[in-house]
């Protein structure tokens, strides 16, 4: 079976973790080391792109209920609360405008949420997360 290598007579990867010398195990050992470390920050900044995906699917959900109720107001306040237990998110929230929206008339939501980057022993780095979401009134309503 012929190994893998990057040029012919180069550098052989699967000869590194076969080789008896001394520098081969301190060749594995850093290998080993990186990839750890890769590991270990995708770990940490994977769930920023859950959250991310959360907000959006928030933000969209509580725009949608507010097209069909034609108005901001309450009801759509008790769609962000309950969004909020479903989600386990406490975005910031802010309409474009308030209370009944006219027929085919364009409203927007904006949600912020501040979250935090942390690589473990190294530090935290605070980040906000925005999700902006459009919408357009599906009620008519009379004067």
């Amino acid at each position: 079976m012929k190994k893998f290598s990057f040029k012919e007579g180069g550098f052989d990867i699967f000869n590194i973790f076969q080789n008896k010398k001394g520098e081969g195990y301190i060749d594995a050992v850093i290998i080993v080391f990186i990839v750890i470390l890769m590991i270990a920050l995708a770990t940490s900044t994977l769930p920023i792109f859950i959250k991310k995906a959360k907000l959006d699917t928030f933000a969209d959900e509580v725009v949608r209920y507010a097209e069909i109720e034609g108005r901001i107001g309450t009801k759509t306040k008790n769609k962000i609360n309950q969004m909020e237990v479903e989600t386990g998110l406490n975005p910031t929230v802010k309409w474009s405008t308030t209370g009944k929206i006219q027929l085919n008339n364009e409203f927007s939501l904006v949600l912020a949420l501040e979250t935090d980057i942390g690589f473990f022993s190294f530090g935290s780095f605070p980040i906000t997360l925005t999700s902006k979401s459009t919408g357009r009134s599906e009620v008519y309503w009379k004067n």
